[in-house]
C-alpha cells in the first residue's frame, strides 16, 4: 500500500520526466522551483493567480500539471477550488499544493538541471 504523498510524488515525476526535452523547459523549471516559496509568501489563491497571470506556457503548464497530480483538470480548476474553500479546506488544499510542489521543485531540479 502507497502512501498519497508516495502517488504524488511518482505522478510529479512522470510529469516533469516528460518535459525534459521541452522548448520550455527552462520557464517550466523556473516556476517549479519558485511555486513553493511563492504559495508561502503570497498565499495559495495569490500565488496561483499569478501563475496564470503570467502568460508564458512553461509556468502555465507546472500549475497544469500540478492541479492534475492533486485531481484537478486544470489550473483554473484549481484556483476555482481554492477560491471557493471554507477556511479548513484552504488550508488543507495548501498544505497539499506545497506537499506536490516541493516534489515537482525536487525532480526539476535533479531531471531538468543541464
Amino acid at each position: 500500500m502507497r502512501t498519497r504523498s508516495q502517488n504524488w510524488a511518482q505522478a510529479a515525476y512522470e510529469r516533469v520526466r516528460a518535459r525534459k526535452d521541452w522548448e520550455k523547459r527552462e520557464e517550466y523549471q523556473d516556476m517549479a522551483l519558485k511555486l513553493p516559496v511563492l504559495v508561502r509568501q503570497a498565499g495559495l489563491s495569490q500565488a496561483l493567480a499569478f501563475v496564470h497571470s503570467r502568460g508564458k506556457e512553461g509556468h502555465r503548464a507546472v500549475g497544469d500539471d500540478l492541479a492534475a497530480v492533486l485531481g484537478y483538470g486544470n489550473l483554473e480548476a484549481l484556483a476555482e477550488a481554492a477560491r471557493r474553500a471554507e477556511l479548513l479546506r484552504y488550508l488543507r488544499l495548501t498544505r497539499e499544493v506545497l506537499q506536490v510542489a516541493e516534489w515537482f521543485k525536487r525532480f526539476a531540479q535533479a531531471l531538468l538541471e543541464d
